[in-house]
């Protein structure tokens, strides 16, 4: 039974995806080809790829909505080192749309 469990509880862990939808569309549209990856991330560096990669307003927030960090960048590489270990959202803004993921960094 032990085994059920624990394969059950696999499974579930596993369908859940680190890409996971927070709020899509607040004040435009989503961004075409957006990638965030790694992620989780277990390095500093996190890359932000969209099909245009033009500058991008990136804010990270915690879990009780504070602002952690903030950068504007044309660049592909967000540096997370100074986030401690723990769940962020991570929303980008590319001219008029916007799109917010999950991060997890371990």
């Amino acid at each position: 039974m032990k085994k059920i469990y624990f394969i059950l509880l696999m499974i579930f862990a596993f369908s859940l995806s680190g890409q996971e939808n927070i709020n899509d569309t607040i004040g435009g549209s989503e961004i075409e080809g957006f990638k965030l990856f790694p992620n989780p991330t277990h390095n500093d560096v996190v890359y932000i790829t969209t099909k245009h990669n033009a500058v991008k307003d990136i804010i990270v927030y915690d879990l009780f909505g504070e602002i952690v960090l903030k950068q504007q960048t044309s660049y592909k590489e967000l540096n997370v080192s100074k986030l401690d270990a723990g769940v962020y959202i991570v929303r980008v803004n590319e001219g008029t749309k916007t799109i917010s993921r999950k991060l997890v960094v371990k």
